[in-house]
């Protein structure tokens, strides 16, 4: 049984920052890629950073050089660092994560709102 666990949401002004954590459980389980989406209302879910077991990322365009994902592989937690945030990244965001063997799991998401 895997178990993910999402935290660090909330209500911050624009140009602020938050950070988000993602852990992920599961006896026997090892972890492959973690990603973050995020999903505003009516719009699709989308794919905004991910990275390897090994380090290596990708960031949409419209978080990069923002948005920064890291992990710690010893307690199999992503984090998304999320800098000068803006009201239009006012979303749910999601974790994905994989185990290696191919499986995905979802977090049950946080709200982050970006709002004067």
């Amino acid at each position: 049984q895997v178990r993910i666990v999402e935290s660090g949401g909330g209500l911050v002004q624009p140009g602020g920052s938050l950070r988000l954590s993602c852990a992920a459980s599961g006896s026997g389980v090892s972890f492959a890629t973690m990603a973050w989406y995020r999903q505003a209302p009516g719009k699709q879910r989308d794919l905004l950073a991910s990275i390897t077991s090994g380090g290596s990322t990708n960031y949409a365009d419209s978080v990069k050089g923002r948005f920064t994902i890291s992990r710690d592989n010893a307690n199999n937690t992503v984090y998304l660092q999320m800098n000068s945030l803006k009201p239009e990244d006012t979303a749910v965001y999601y974790c994905e994560v994989f185990t290696l063997w191919g499986r995905d799991y979802w977090g049950q998401g946080t709200q982050v709102t970006v709002s004067s």
